[in-house]
Order: structure tokens, then sequence, then C-alpha cells
């Protein structure tokens, strides 16, 4: 195990694996119809920062280390922005609630003070 974590194959090992759970999970989301863009970027950045980790462990020069994780930021920045835009279209789709309920603009608060 030494020897696997001083060359860096360890890592190696992982982004074999990271590699092949992109794959599979692109098959699903063609399958599904679901969009790639913001597993890519979240996959990216976990990858990233696995090389990163094999930077340092094989005793790469610190500049090497912090372009990989800056590249792992600009990869997380992508996927939180991915993930914000889609949250606020799946609010924009969801429709109005009906009806007159308390939460609703018929029932300010100087009404429910003088209840």
């Amino acid at each position: 195990m030494d020897a696997l974590f001083a060359s860096g194959r360890i890592v190696d090992g992982i982004l074999a694996l990271v590699a092949v759970e992109a794959l599979l999970l692109a098959w699903l989301c063609r399958r599904a119809g679901l969009p790639l863009t913001a597993l890519l970027a979240n996959l990216a950045s976990g990858a990233a920062l696995m090389l990163a980790l094999r930077a340092a462990l094989v005793g790469a020069a610190w500049t090497s280390v912090a372009a990989w994780m800056l590249a792992g930021l600009f990869a997380h920045l992508a996927d939180l922005g991915l993930r914000f835009r889609a949250a606020a279209r799946a609010r924009r789709r969801t429709p109005a609630e009906t009806g007159t309920t308390p939460r609703s603009s018929a029932f300010t608060r100087s009404i429910l003070e003088h209840l």
C-alpha cells in the first residue's frame, strides 16, 4: 500500500472508477432524458481535487497542487451555478397556491393583529 500512495497510483485507480461512474451516469441520464451538464461539473470538481491530491502525493510543486485546486473551485462554482439556475426554474414552474389562506397576501400582518 505504501508504494500505491507514494507513486500516486491509488489516485489513478480512483480516477478510473470516477470515469466509469461518469460513463454509467451519462448513459442513465440519456435514457431518462435528464441534463448532463451539472453532473459533469460535479464529477470534474471531484476529479480536479483528486488530481491535486495526486500532485501532492508525488511531491509536485505547490503551483501544480494549487492549479488543480483552482480548477476544482471553478468546476464547483459551475456546478453550484447550474444547480441554483435549475432550482430557480423549478420555482417559476410551480403554480401559485389558489384560494385564501393565512399565508396568502389577503392576510397581512395588520389584519391578523386586529383579530
